[in-house]
């Protein structure tokens, strides 16, 4: 399933080539800078019931126009970027479905258990996306935290995602090493996910066509969800029509075993 976002930098939704995000903001390859206002995008995604999106805070200075999409379709957009335990209920309140945590759940490049069960206890893990953003290291994916530059010792495999499926709803995982560079998915890591995750999953990172849409809903087992960015039409991109997505959940929703 095609899973839609929005991703903010400068307060305006941006496409990037993720790994080049750096804490000073230098040297980041943008593909595309939208004219519309977030909103804009939030009512589109409202319209054609695209559920499960996520909006994403590439650093500070997002948080008005963070609000202005969650406004825009209350209970239906996912909210990560900075999140911690001081606002994740802010975010709630704004309108996310669900907060989106990464680094804040890491001190040191290792995973803090309190941390992350403070977070739980605060909010409950039905309201929880854990991000395991990852870049490839020899035959690992090891995740990596604070604008994905940081590496942690947390290696994702099956072991890793039954440990933390009891303190969070979903996964959400960035492929960094192809993430905005539109030369097509990591369909090795999407099949392993398939196996390791035993909760809905999100990947993201180099979709350039339908055929990637395709080819994760085969690799993943119908249990992987796509998020396509710089390629998506409505983005700037060429190589997907913003159309075909919602047409091709359409037609997953149509399935004679769906549901």
């Amino acid at each position: 399933m095609f899973r839609p976002c929005i991703d903010l930098r400068d307060g305006r939704v941006t496409q990037i080539v993720g790994g080049t995000l750096t804490d000073s903001g230098a040297g980041v390859t943008t593909h595309f800078v939208a004219e519309q206002p977030p909103g804009w995008f939030a009512k589109l995604y409202h319209r054609d019931a695209l559920v499960g999106g996520h909006v994403i805070q590439l650093g500070p200075g997002n948080e008005a126009a963070a609000r202005e999409a969650l406004a825009a379709w209350p209970g239906g957009l996912q909210l990560g970027g900075g999140v911690d335990a001081d606002n994740a209920r802010t975010w709630l309140d704004a309108g996310a479905s669900h907060v989106i945590v990464t680094s804040w759940v890491f001190r040191d490049g290792r995973l803090e258990w309190e941390r992350l069960r403070q977070l739980v206890a605060l909010i409950g893990k039905e309201r929880l996306v854990l991000d395991l953003s990852c870049r490839r290291r020899g035959d690992e994916h090891v995740v990596f935290t604070d604008r994905w530059q940081k590496p942690t010792s947390l290696v994702l495999g099956e072991e890793t995602f039954a440990m933390l499926a009891d303190h969070c709803a979903e996964f959400l995982v960035h492929a960094v090493d192809v993430e905005g560079l539109c030369r097509g998915i990591d369909g090795d890591l999407v099949e392993k996910l398939a196996v390791w995750s035993p909760l809905p999953t999100t990947y993201a990172g180099g979709a350039r066509s339908l055929a990637d849409l395709e080819l994760t809903e085969r690799l993943g087992k119908g249990r992987i969800d796509l998020t396509i960015g710089s390629a998506l039409d409505i983005f700037g991109g060429a190589g997907v029509r913003y159309a075909d997505c919602v047409a091709f959940n359409a037609s997953l929703a149509g399935a004679p075993d769906a549901g």
